[in-house]
């Protein structure tokens, strides 16, 4: 099934919202939702019973999805709506996959949390898609999710959750200083949480002292290999969020990083820097337990 969702209403939806609620109950095979060049100012659910949907834009530069609720909003209730309910694009849907777009949340720096793509399902695929916001920008809830070329901007804890995710050539930007890229909640026993490969991480004009990440939750895991790290990287590389029990179950590991944010000797005890033989086993089909979406 083919649907196009177009700004300009001369084809399909003007909505995106209105195109996923037009798909049948029970429909099974695959979506396509081709969606026109425009900024589409809506907040979006993909429901948990929906088939496997594709939306595909034509670039990130023109194809925008684009929200501004945060933790504090007032939802219909008159409560506000929390970090969980603040999404633009909200997924619980198991084969979800978006292309060629950007997904934003403008509520603002120092507004809160404020959730651009909230993720919670598994086998979730994001190619070449941008993901701006603030705090809180991506949730990774469950299952396993990867994330190719994408660029992802924030300041604190901009990439969240307990999924095992991996995050292959994808640039990620902080915006503001003695902020935190990472806020893992990985549930123990899991083999792998976050997993950055052959990624380059950016900071703006003046941005310093920014953690790789620290622990939400005590089993919190997060691996960077060959990732180039500019200057806005702090020596440390990690921070224990104040509880120092973390230190002893939290999985901090780093293989081959390079650039000046790349400092070894000053990195956290509590971390590791990885053998060449246990870096060989960081690969998207390890990772992911088999699954193979980079071949797609």
């Amino acid at each position: 099934m083919l649907i196009t969702v177009s700004k300009q209403g001369d084809e399909g939806f003007g909505s995106l919202q209105a195109a996923l609620d037009s798909i049948p109950r029970g429909h099974k095979s695959e979506v396509t939702i081709r969606i026109k060049p425009g900024v589409y100012e809506e907040k979006i659910t993909v429901g948990p019973e929906a088939p496997p949907i594709l939306l595909l834009g034509e670039d990130s530069q023109s194809t925008i999805l684009s929200w501004s609720d945060n933790a504090h909003t007032l939802g219909p209730d008159g409560e506000p709506l929390g970090t969980f309910r603040s999404g633009t694009l909200n997924v619980f849907a198991e084969n979800f996959t978006a292309e060629n777009l950007t997904i934003r949340n403008t509520s603002g720096p120092g507004t809160g949390q404020a959730v651009a793509a909230f993720v919670d399902a598994g086998r979730a695929v994001f190619r070449r898609v941008s993901l701006l916001g603030d705090q809180d920008t991506l949730y990774t809830g469950c299952g396993k999710q990867y994330y190719h070329e994408c660029y992802i901007e924030g300041d604190v804890d901009y990439i969240f959750g307990a999924a095992t995710a991996l995050f292959d050539r994808c640039h990620l930007h902080n915006k503001r200083s003695r902020g935190y890229i990472t806020a893992a909640s990985t549930p123990e026993g899991e083999p792998f949480g976050y997993v950055f490969l052959d990624c380059r991480i950016t900071g703006g004009e003046g941005v310093s002292e920014v953690y790789l990440g620290r622990p939400w939750r005590p089993h919190a895991y997060v691996a960077f290999i060959r990732t180039q790290m500019d200057a806005s990287i702090i020596g440390e590389g990690w921070h224990n969020w104040g509880q120092p029990d973390r230190e002893q179950t939290s999985r901090y590991e780093e293989f081959g990083s390079s650039g000046p944010g790349a400092n070894p000797a000053a990195r956290a005890a509590w971390s590791r820097q990885l053998t060449d033989k246990e870096a060989a086993e960081y690969r998207v089909i390890t990772v992911l337990d088999g699954w193979h979406p980079e071949g797609y």
